[in-house]
């Protein structure tokens, strides 16, 4: 090495030593971000919010501005402040900032995060926990309980394993499924689902146990392993999987299911957070799911689908894509007012129910909607969990609310398996007549 090139290579290395003494480290930051909920009363408004979002990257938008009469959160980089008060007073947007500076958040969740090398006995719901301490965790109760098995599917883009298990006590019974962690940074879905597999293990609650006996339970606490890994590592606030398309990279996996693929809410670009990938099932993650359910519909007599996302405490049915109403609809509206109403009962929150469409935004390519409509499961939904829809707090949930939320899903579940089950749906014939 001569040696200019050596003291290049120790002055890298001293840059990096200093780097870490000083707490310097290459993960994104949000230092001064500030969250604003806009209130969308014009046309010229929705045009001059839509050519924001298309034309800056540093705006992040928590939806799309769609039309008038409308509420949008947005995460607004801080050195767009004055343009972003600029703007507000030109268009005359009414707007309130939730939140003056996002890292601060980020960094107070920091401390609520167990070590990787958490024991699976150690493992709680009063912490966030590393996507090998749920795996590590779900290992150990395979190991404890004979009727908890391990199903693994097809590699992620970066060669991780999708974990998931099988609860069965009767192979007859109907199975429901778990999909939760399919967007990354929303760190309550993962959280739980572990909650709700913890408890139809190990309650002795009569009506958790019912659960437990009548239905046979496929859970994935993870289905975007990569994501989910880098939200730890790199970037609290990331979505996608990770794999590269062009100078971005990530793919919205719940934007690239064959269901109306690239429709409304789903973007072509590559550098956006709804990008709906190279083409329909594109992504290994989307693919290893999709091949499963698939082939095992019929075989676990799959009858039920839960989707568990964060945030906006919302609880919806299909379609995303479309204002046709479901054959079933008027049995889902029974179902999810049933699972709202379980909710309040428990803690007082308020969740609001029904189409995907109605409810939050136009979504295309989403996994409830090909499930539904592809493979004729009947009883298909999708959970926005907390907070409210004017959330301070959106995906970085404190972690003292794990537990009133994981709390407030399972009465949910049991309410709406419930109505369900009064409805018809999971007698020994695969769906009902009316379908």
């Amino acid at each position: 090495m001569g040696m200019c090139n050596k003291n290049h290579f120790l002055l890298l290395l001293l840059i990096a030593f200093l780097g870490n003494v000083f707490g310097h480290t290459n993960e994104a930051r949000y230092d001064n971000v500030r969250l604003y909920r806009f209130f969308i009363e014009t046309e010229d408004q929705v045009k001059m919010l839509q050519k924001l979002e298309n034309t800056s990257d540093s705006y992040s938008f928590m939806g799309h501005a769609r039309h008038a009469n409308q509420n949008l959160t947005v995460m607004v980089a801080g050195h767009k402040i004055a343009e972003i008060t600029e703007l507000m007073h030109r268009y005359q947007l009414e707007g309130t900032i939730l939140l003056y500076n996002m890292q601060e958040l980020i960094d107070k969740e920091k401390l609520s995060i167990m070590p990787k090398s958490t024991p699976a006995e150690s493992f709680d719901w009063s912490h966030y926990h590393h996507l090998d301490s749920i795996n590590r965790w779900l290992d150990w109760h395979v190991s404890h309980h004979p009727q908890l098995k391990t199903i693994q599917l097809d590699l992620s883009y970066e060669q991780r394993p999708l974990r998931g298990v099988m609860l069965s006590k009767d192979p007859a019974n109907t199975a429901v499924f778990l999909e939760c962690g399919i967007h990354a940074r929303e760190w309550i879905s993962p959280a739980s689902c572990t909650f709700i597999l913890n408890e139809l293990l190990t309650s002795d609650r009569p009506d958790v146990q019912r659960l437990a006996q009548n239905f046979n339970w496929i859970i994935f606490p993870v289905v975007n392993p990569d994501g989910y890994h880098y939200t730890f590592e790199a970037d609290r606030l990331w979505r996608k999987n990770t794999r590269p398309y062009g100078l971005c990279r990530g793919v919205d996996l719940n934007r690239n299911f064959a269901s109306d693929w690239n429709g409304p809410g789903a973007s072509m670009d590559p550098c956006r957070y709804d990008f709906a990938g190279g083409s329909e099932s594109s992504e290994p993650e989307t693919k290893s799911l999709a091949a499963f359910l698939r082939d095992n519909v019929g075989q676990y007599r799959i009858q039920t689908y839960f989707s568990i996302h964060s945030f906006s405490q919302l609880v919806m049915f299909p379609y995303g894509y479309t204002n046709q109403k479901v054959a079933n609809y008027n049995d889902l509206v029974s179902i999810g007012l049933k699972g709202a109403q379980a909710i309040k009962n428990k803690h007082g929150k308020k969740y609001v129910s029904g189409a995907t469409i109605e409810t939050i935004y136009p979504t295309s390519g989403a996994s409830v909607d090909w499930v539904y409509g592809d493979l004729g499961v009947p009883i298909v939904f999708t959970f926005e969990l907390r907070g409210p829809p004017d959330s301070n707090n959106m995906f970085v949930l404190p972690a003292n609310e794990i537990i009133p939320t994981a709390e407030e899903l399972l009465e949910a579940l049991i309410a709406m398996l419930d109505q369900a089950t009064r409805l018809g749906y999971y007698t020994r014939d695969t769906t009902k007549e009316d379908l």
